[in-house]
C-alpha cells in the first residue's frame, strides 16, 4: 500500500493498460478459438536463417555483449539492402543502428527527438505503441485519420497540412499501413515530402512491412524524396519480412546527427540486444530476389484466401495493398451480429460465436468511434488454418 494517494502509474501512461493484442490472445486460449488477432506467423522463417543463428551460438558470437551500434556484419548488411534496394547509401559505422525491434526504434527515436509539448502528427488508426512513446516522450500526438475510399482507406492531404502548426516537431508515417494495409502513393508521398522540407519537419518513417506489398501497390522509402535523406528516420525489422518476430531485431537508418541522438536514448533502454540473432539477419538481408518474391507471393495467395472468406462470411473486407492484415466492416452483417458497429463487443463474442480471434480496429484510434465497426484479421498463418478459420466464420451467416 502507497503512503499516499498519487496514483502509481504516472499520468502520461494512464490512458493505456493491457494491450488489447493481451485480452484477445489469452480469450483464444480460453475458447481454443483461431488467434488472427496477433500479427505473429505461426510458422519459423528460412532454415538457412535460422540454422546461422545456431551457429553463431555454438561459436560464441554475440553470446555476450554486442556493440552498442550493432555487429558490424549486421549494420553493413542493412546498408547493403538499402542501396541494393533503394539506391539510399548509407554509412553503417555512423547512419545505421540496430535496435531490440521496430517497436524500440519508435520509441527510442521519439525519445531522443521530442520536447515536451512538442506535437507529432501520426495517421489514425495507429499502431498503439505510438500513442504510448509519444506520450513517454512527453509529446501530443495529432491525429490525422485514414477513411474509407473506394475499397481501401485512404489519406486526405489537405487534413495533414491543415493539421501542421507551430508546434509541430515531426510526421510519424507507417506505410505500408498497420491495420488498414494502405500502401501511400508516390503521388502522397511526393506532397508529404514537399511538406516536411516547407515546414522544416522532421519524419519518422515505420517500414517493416516494405516486403509485403501486393498486387500494383510499390513500396517507395520517403527517404529517396527530394529534401528527406537528411531529414528522415526510416525504421526496418527482420521480424515481419523472415518470420521470425521473437528475435526483436530492428534497425535505424538516418544522417550520423539524427543516428546519434537516437542512440543516445537507445542506450538506456535495452543497451544491446539479440546478440547471436544479428548474426543470422546479416545473412538473411543477403538472400537472392527469389525469397522476397516467393515470400511476397505466398502472403498475397493467403490475403486471397481470406479475403474471399470474409466476404462470403458477410464481411465487407478492404483488400490490403501491403501487410499482413485485412480491415473489415462488420456492419453488413446485420444490428443482431454487430452490435450496431461495436467491434469491442463483435470481437469478445467471436471466438464463442465462431471460433475466431480478430482485433476491433477502434483501439488504434484516438477518435474511436471512426474506427468502431472496422475489424482487424492477420493472414499471416499456415494455409489450412486460415482455411478453418474461414469455415468457422462462415456459420456466421449460416
Amino acid at each position: 500500500m502507497t503512503s499516499n494517494s498519487r496514483p502509481l502509474l504516472n499520468r502520461r501512461l494512464a490512458e493505456f493498460g493491457t494491450t488489447i493484442f493481451a485480452e484477445m490472445s489469452a480469450l483464444a486460449l480460453r475458447t481454443g478459438a483461431i488467434n488472427l488477432g496477433q500479427g505473429f506467423p505461426d510458422t519459423d522463417g528460412p532454415e538457412a536463417v535460422r540454422e546461422a543463428a545456431v551457429r553463431a551460438l555454438r561459436d560464441g558470437r554475440g553470446n555476450q555483449y554486442p556493440p552498442g551500434p550493432g555487429i558490424p556484419e549486421l549494420r553493413t548488411a542493412v546498408a547493403a539492402h538499402q542501396e541494393r534496394r533503394y539506391g539510399l547509401s548509407y554509412d553503417p559505422d555512423t547512419e545505421v543502428l540496430v535496435t531490440a525491434g521496430a517497436t524500440e526504434a519508435i520509441a527510442a527515436t521519439l525519445l531522443a527527438l521530442l520536447e515536451p509539448g512538442d506535437e507529432v502528427i501520426a495517421f489514425e488508426p495507429y499502431y498503439d505503441s505510438y500513442a504510448a512513446c509519444i506520450a513517454m516522450a512527453g509529446g501530443t500526438r495529432v491525429p490525422v485519420t485514414l477513411r474509407p475510399h473506394e475499397g481501401s482507406f485512404r489519406l486526405d492531404l489537405d487534413e495533414l497540412r491543415s493539421a501542421v502548426t507551430d508546434r509541430t516537431r515531426l510526421l510519424l508515417i507507417n506505410t505500408p499501413h498497420n491495420p488498414t494495409g494502405t500502401v501511400l502513393t508516390r503521388e502522397e508521398l511526393t506532397a508529404i515530402a514537399e511538406l516536411a522540407v516547407e515546414r522544416d519537419l522532421l519524419v519518422v518513417t515505420d517500414e517493416v512491412y516494405e516486403h509485403l506489398v501486393f498486387d500494383d501497390a510499390e513500396h517507395l522509402p520517403l527517404a529517396t524524396f527530394p529534401g528527406m535523406r537528411e531529414r528522415t528516420v526510416t525504421i526496418g525489422s527482420a521480424g515481419k519480412t523472415f518470420s521470425f518476430t521473437g528475435w526483436k531485431v530492428g534497425w535505424v537508418t538516418s544522417t550520423p546527427g539524427l543516428v546519434t541522438a537516437v542512440r543516445s536514448a537507445k542506450q538506456f533502454l535495452t543497451y544491446v540486444s539479440s546478440g547471436p540473432f544479428q548474426y543470422a539477419v546479416a545473412e538473411a538481408l543477403a538472400l537472392p530476389d527469389g525469397y522476397f518474391a516467393a515470400f511476397r507471393e505466398d502472403m498475397l495467395a493467403k490475403r486471397d484466401l481470406l479475403a474471399a472468406g470474409l466476404t462470403e462470411a458477410g464481411f465487407e473486407v478492404f483488400t490490403p495493398a501491403g501487410t499482413y492484415f485485412i480491415t473489415t466492416d462488420i456492419r453488413p452483417l446485420g444490428a443482431a451480429l454487430s452490435k450496431e458497429g461495436d467491434g469491442f463487443a463483435f470481437c469478445r463474442a467471436l471466438p464463442e460465436r465462431a471460433g475466431v480471434v480478430a482485433i476491433p480496429n477502434a483501439v488504434f484510434y484516438d477518435h474511436r468511434e471512426a474506427g468502431a465497426p472496422f475489424v482487424r484479421f492477420a493472414f499471416c498463418k499456415r494455409t489450412e488454418v486460415l482455411e478453418e478459420a474461414v469455415q468457422r466464420l462462415k456459420s456466421l451467416v449460416g
